[in-house]
């Protein structure tokens, strides 16, 4: 029997209800019949938002979404995107499929779909092919209460009080899409670009540095090095891609060996996240820092007939188990990964959420946001797992992963079960408790193929269920993991 033993005589941290963040770029069906389809669309809609996809994020508590990019970031010129619709400059996408973009999704928009949903705007300003004075002047239109040309115009469209924005992203991917930028040179430019991302008031803006590509370790030193003092975050970008990537398997077309192959690439985040910390502790000990992991997340080859440019995809067992896999690393290490966005929010890569016309259906990946959204906020408790390793040679992982923490008398264990076939039985222990176990739920997330998903013709394929748990001590409970699984076990004491 595998065990889990909970460490509930002292608290670690808390984990941020922000690493349970989305992410909305300007591509494929993202904004443009995902969030957004316009106020005069058939599809029901608040004000131009679609209905059912702003309830299906209320549904998860969506802690922060950003925007605009991503790739598309670094190509976005704000002023592009405000003012009446008839006037807005109409342009091509020409990183994300060739497509025309009117830019009738602009600042308003987005910063009204953030006070919809009730979360907080992550901005991503364009460091690639803007300038300092254009970023200037769209956190003074965006924040500044008092007088000038910004808060002027930005009462000429409509909006007289200034909004909040609680982080601002200076720069994306500048060591690619976002500039080909060298480590030094981006350190700089940072330096000077975030001297202009004003705090006007009270409302202090979280600034996030461009971080590295998955593991360049020097690109982590050099911007900890020259601009540490000058950042509240370090972004870090890493997609689990399966080698067979070449090979153009879908979501939905791998076999045994894919299975292993992705979830082992999900389980490096343990490496990165750790090695990062690393290196950051050694100019930030005190981890004041946060490690930022705003793009994460399953990318396949897109589905057969849709644009290439649109990276559109489905959502399998096999991209819940990345999900929890990964959210469980990030809450065991929320000392120092404090937000994170999950790439991405409606209809590209790994969507909580697809549409198509009037329909809507919740993904494996959703269900995994609403199975941990217990953690938001809640106290980090230590968890040991004693599993064994599966897999084949060149993709072992350990076959139980999980995450543990307690809020408002409720205890939350998290678990993954990677096992192709056959269930698991697991102990969970809660040591050091201080009163008994007094009631014991879980919630499963299962299938009973790797490669099955919901789908607009049946949409609850996969979806959340109850899962029997027995107590066999005051402290300790014990329940069965079937094969391809995500578990969560909420735990009340008295």
């Amino acid at each position: 029997m595998d065990s889990i033993v909970v460490s509930c005589d002292r608290d670690l941290n808390k984990i941020s209800r922000d690493i349970y963040g989305h992410f909305s770029e300007h591509l494929g069906r993202c904004i443009y019949g995902g969030f957004w389809v316009g106020k005069d669309s058939d599809i029901p809609n608040i004000n131009g938002y679609r209905k059912d996809v702003v309830e299906a994020f209320k549904e998860i508590a969506i802690p922060n979404l950003r925007w605009p990019g991503g790739c598309f970031a670094d190509e976005y010129h704000w002023r592009d995107g405000i003012g009446p619709y008839e006037k807005r400059k109409r342009m091509i996408n020409t990183h994300w499929g060739g497509v025309v973009e009117d830019n009738s999704f602009g600042t308003h928009e987005f910063l009204g779909l953030c006070e919809l949903l009730g979360c907080k705007p992550y901005i991503n300003g364009n460091v690639g092919s803007g300038t300092v004075q254009e970023m200037s002047e769209w956190v003074e239109y965006m924040t500044f209460g008092g007088e000038s040309p910004m808060s002027k115009l930005r009462q000429e469209n409509g909006r007289k009080e200034p909004w909040k924005v609680d982080m601002f992203g200076v720069g994306n991917e500048s060591w690619g899409c976002g500039g080909n930028m060298k480590a030094e040179h981006y350190a700089n430019l940072y330096r000077q670009y975030q001297t202009y991302v004003r705090q006007y008031g009270a409302d202090k803006i979280f600034k996030i540095a461009c971080g590295p590509n998955s593991s360049d370790w020097n690109w982590t030193e050099v911007l900890m090095r020259e601009a540490a003092p000058l950042m509240d975050g370090l972004s870090l970008h890493h997609y689990t891609i399966e080698p067979s990537w070449e090979n153009k398997h879908t979501a939905t077309n791998f076999d045994e060996k894919g299975w292993y192959l992705a979830l082992s690439n999900a389980s490096f985040m343990e490496t990165l996240v750790r090695r990062h910390d690393e290196i950051m502790s050694k100019y930030d000990p005190d981890k004041r820092i946060a490690l930022v992991v705003d793009e994460w997340g399953m990318w396949h080859a897109v589905e057969p007939g849709t644009n290439p440019g649109f990276l559109y995809q489905q959502s399998t067992i096999r991209d819940a188990l990345v999900a929890g896999i990964t959210l469980n690393i990030f809450n065991n290490h929320s000392d120092r990964v404090r937000v994170a966005n999950i790439a991405q929010a409606v209809n590209v890569l790994q969507s909580p959420v697809l549409t198509e016309g009037n329909k809507l259906i919740k993904t494996p990946t959703w269900y995994v946001f609403h199975m941990y959204k217990a953690h938001m906020d809640a106290n980090l408790l230590a968890c040991r797992v004693a599993t064994n390793q599966i897999g084949p040679d060149d993709a072992r992982i350990d076959a139980v992963t999980s995450s543990a923490s307690h809020k408002d008398g409720t205890y939350t264990v998290t678990l993954t079960n990677a096992e192709l076939s056959g269930n698991k039985d697991v102990s969970v222990r809660l040591a050091g408790l201080s009163g008994k176990i007094s009631g014991a739920k879980a919630s499963l997330l299962s299938s009973d193929q790797m490669n099955s998903c919901n789908t607009f013709e049946a949409a609850d394929k996969i979806c959340e269920k109850e899962l029997s748990v027995r107590l066999v001590a005051d402290d300790e409970v014990v329940l069965t993991l079937p094969a391809m699984s995500v578990v969560t076990v909420s735990l009340t004491i008295k």
